[in-house]
């Protein structure tokens, strides 16, 4: 209880913080709804740890980002509508949707509640401009969990591989495989130069080292 009382804590000040008007109850409400989308049970990787890891990357490197609240409110936002069997970015412009339309009922102003929308999408290729730290900060929370230590980083696979336990073995090594070789493309997996220094080298380790136990 503590946990989730934090949690709602730290929403609600997001939600002030970037401009939402409404009153805490309804704040918290909408707080308490979001977490039990966070909670539902096809998620095994994309739930309220993951929720708090990456709030806390933000937190911890706010100063990175103008508007560190935005980025706040898209963390929560940036999963919010989750489906495995979804298709191609569909999570994320739903969530993107999803979170301007609950934003602009709390009262956020239409510029905020589109900025965090065009924040959450993101997360979809993970690709931003070296123009947006907000998204840039975003996106570098999101990946965090690549560049953990490589016991944490295989805990990671294996979650991701039950929410997709509905897709044969053949057909989720393909897909995954394609992820991952996506993140390796990238210029660089993380922006914002103290992460990048911090976690580029490890999170590329493991990415390739998942790729060969995907091909072996």
């Amino acid at each position: 209880m503590a946990a989730v009382t934090s949690l709602l804590d730290r929403w609600v000040a997001a939600a002030r913080g970037a401009g939402a008007t409404a009153e805490d109850p309804d704040l918290r409400a909408a707080g308490s709804y979001l977490l039990q989308r966070w909670s539902e049970p096809q998620r095994q990787y994309h739930d309220v740890s993951h929720l708090t890891a990456v709030l806390d990357v933000v937190d911890e490197h706010a100063a990175l980002a103008p508007h560190a609240d935005r980025v706040r409110l898209a963390a929560w936002m940036h999963d919010a509508i989750y489906d495995p069997r979804a298709l191609g970015d569909a999570n994320e412009r739903d969530s993107a949707a999803f979170a301007e339309g609950l934003l602009t009922t709390l009262g956020a102003s239409p510029e905020v509640a589109g900025e965090v929308a065009r924040l959450v999408g993101l997360t979809a290729g993970h690709a931003t401009e070296e123009t947006d730290p907000d998204g840039e900060l975003l996106c570098d929370a999101d990946l965090a969990i690549l560049a953990a230590e490589p016991e944490r980083y295989t805990a990671y696979a294996e979650a991701i591989r039950r929410e997709y336990a509905h897709v044969p073995d053949d057909t989720f090594r393909a897909a995954r495989a394609q992820v991952l070789v996506s993140l390796l493309e990238l210029p660089a997996i993380y922006r914002h130069a103290p992460l990048h220094e911090a976690w580029e080298a490890r999170a590329r380790a493991n990415l390739e080292r998942e790729l060969r136990t995907l091909a072996g």
